[in-house]
């Protein structure tokens, strides 16, 4: 075997399928092993890998299956390789979760099903979305197309990043500095988090972003380690927030004992909002692996001090 040859470990929580559509691909000089100490390259999902890293004495390049890396991001753990991760397919999974959630609440579509099983013929105000504000917190690829998708339904956006600067030709109405969150949280209706796990985003949403809230839908479809748990059980109680759709968590799967559980204004979706679904990570791979391949440089690369 020529010094060219790269060889593949998959450590998934589909290997089979992985292996399949990758081995169709043909890739040059690409061979998928077994063995641990040979891989160069790891195909890996970050919760199982991180217990095993030391295993793999060889590899250089770990593509993530997920968006989210946090496994990986510890500074206990070695971090002498390169670490891409799924990048540019969950927008449009994102938009059809928050924008399908908020109809279904402005319009009580839930409300009608229950009165149909009860045979209750019962009409209800509902509000349009053209009168309402969006704010997206994390103005990256998933917040940047929830915002295109929210323009078509005419709503007013608000993106909130690290910089206060709006990106050039960004569909946001407005672009505010994450420290004044408050400030967009009070003049919005909805509010979507979609941002990574760091240590600046730990917390964010408290008691002081929720101070100014007025009866908002809140939407966590980034990290559960954003959102401080008693500050949102109080402004939910409070009717700073009106109901709170929350699809990830500090710890997963979310306790049986959990106050979220049993809360009326919440609803709980077991880390679905968006998928990687194979077929999509494989296409991100091979474009990597196309570059890297012939000596370019991977780009997209996470930054482990930054943690994206």
């Amino acid at each position: 075997m020529d010094n060219l040859t790269k060889k593949l470990y998959i450590l998934t929580d589909a290997d089979q399928i992985y292996q399949e559509l990758i081995e169709k691909l043909a890739l040059p000089n690409l061979i998928i092993t077994n063995q641990r100490n040979e891989a160069d390259i790891l195909l890996a999902a970050p919760p199982r890998l991180a217990t095993q890293l030391d295993d793999f004495t060889n590899m250089t390049w770990v593509q993530s299956t997920y968006a989210g890396v946090d496994a990986l991001i510890n500074h206990r753990l070695r971090q002498d390789y390169l670490l891409t991760n799924v990048k540019g397919i969950f927008g449009q999974q994102i938009a059809e979760y928050v924008l399908g959630f908020t109809i279904e609440h402005y319009r009580h579509f839930k409300q009608y099903q229950q009165q149909q099983t009860d045979k209750q013929w019962q009409p209800a105000q509902y509000q349009c979305l053209n009168s309402k504000t969006l704010a997206i917190v994390g103005t990256g690829q998933i917040g940047t197309h929830l915002a295109q998708v929210a323009k078509a339904f005419a709503m007013r956006t608000i993106g909130i990043n690290t910089s206060g600067i709006p990106k050039a030709g960004a569909p946001f109405d407005e672009t505010y500095h994450v420290d004044e969150l408050a400030s967009a949280i009070a003049q919005s209706d909805i509010v979507v988090n979609t941002l990574p796990d760091t240590a600046r985003t730990r917390g964010l949403f408290n008691q002081a972003a929720f101070a100014t809230a007025k009866n908002i839908l809140l939407f966590n479809v980034g990290r559960g380690s954003s959102i401080d748990q008693t500050a949102l059980l109080d402004a939910l109680n409070h009717d700073k927030i009106e109901h709170a759709f929350l699809d990830v968590f500090e710890q997963e799967p979310l306790s049986a004992e959990h106050p979220y559980w049993s809360h009326p204004k919440i609803t709980i979706t077991p880390h679905i909002a968006a998928l990687s679904f194979p077929e999509q990570v494989v296409d991100i791979f091979t474009q990597h692996y196309i570059n890297w391949e012939q000596g370019y440089t991977l780009h997209d690369c996470i930054d482990f001090s930054k943690g994206y």
